[in-house]
């Protein structure tokens, strides 16, 4: 078995997770604690890649990334078919998973704590900071994990955007599919269990978290 799409699966995670951390957390809290006019866009935006085939999904990345595409027009940026496709389509699908719970923790911490906090001198910084992240802070790492894993785990939009070239875009889950086309079953097994480890310390470490795939908020 070639290492190669491991090292190249946990490459991607690890930077999408990033992204996915950034925008995630950033998306979460306008939509937890901020009300603007294009509010109801922005839900509708975030819950599209969780409804929607990976090949519509993918299409859409490949109107917006391709050569006569918006990114490559006005900003000559050309990432098709290179690992840092891959990178965005799991982007795209991980940040619904962790927009939600984030959201739900962020609507669920006492606004009363908060303003507490202010009378007694705290800014809004500090007050994020040290209040409401903390409180806050088992459902967004529990959106964290769920992003991370779907990341990791990522097919369809890849094999669109990235395409299944071995040794640069290739992630796992692709070489998997590869193995099985060719019915090399031998290797296809030993990704399959390495992929279900993976997966299975991503479930370990939801246990942890307690109750993390509550979505919605409670009284």
């Amino acid at each position: 078995m070639s290492w190669q799409p491991l090292l190249l699966t946990l490459q991607v995670t690890a930077l999408a997770s990033l992204f996915i951390v950034v925008i995630g957390l950033a998306c979460a809290w306008l939509l937890a604690r901020c009300q603007f006019t294009g509010k109801p866009l922005l839900e509708i935006l975030v819950l599209i890649p969780l409804v929607i085939p990976p090949s519509v999904l993918g299409y859409y990345l490949l109107q917006l990334f391709g050569r006569e595409g918006l990114f490559a027009t006005t900003f000559h940026i050309d990432v098709l078919f290179t690992w840092q496709a891959a990178v965005i389509a799991s982007v795209v699908v991980g940040l619904p998973l962790m927009i939600q719970p984030a959201r739900a923790g962020l609507e669920d911490v006492d606004r009363k704590l908060e303003e507490a906090a202010k009378v007694d001198g705290a800014g809004s910084l500090q007050v994020m900071r040290f209040i409401t992240l903390p409180l806050a802070r088992r459902s967004i790492l529990a959106g964290v994990v769920l992003a991370s894993a779907r990341a990791m785990g990522e097919f369809g939009v890849t094999l669109m955007i990235a395409g299944n070239i071995p040794g640069r875009t290739q992630t796992l889950s692709l070489a998997i599919y590869d193995a099985v086309q060719t019915r090399q079953y031998d290797e296809a097994n030993i990704m399959v269990f390495v992929l279900t480890a993976l997966a299975l310390m991503y479930i370990w470490g939801l246990v942890q978290l307690g109750n993390p795939l509550r979505l919605t908020r409670q009284r």
